[in-house]
């Protein structure tokens, strides 16, 4: 069962039960949610956070982005 996360913008997760595998479900269910960074995204709203703090956490995750990115390619490169 592939998902492609970069094509679905919005739209419910879906899973679907094979048999009675309940189990197997909820497993890929938390995997899914964790892939579209909704946990990330319910922690990070359940308190208010000052226009400073956010400004922050996006440049910190913009930098850990970028450096992750200039790794993938210089292991690509050389």
């Amino acid at each position: 069962m592939a998902f492609d996360t970069k094509s679905r913008e919005l739209g419910p997760l879906e899973v679907v039960v094979e048999g009675s595998n309940l189990n197997r479900a909820i497993n890929q269910l938390k995997r899914h949610m964790a892939r579209e960074g909704v946990l990330k995204e319910l922690k990070r709203r359940r308190h208010y956070s000052k226009p400073s703090v956010v400004r922050k956490r996006k440049q910190k995750e913009a930098a850990r982005r970028r450096r992750k990115e200039a790794r993938r390619r210089s292991r690509f490169m050389g």
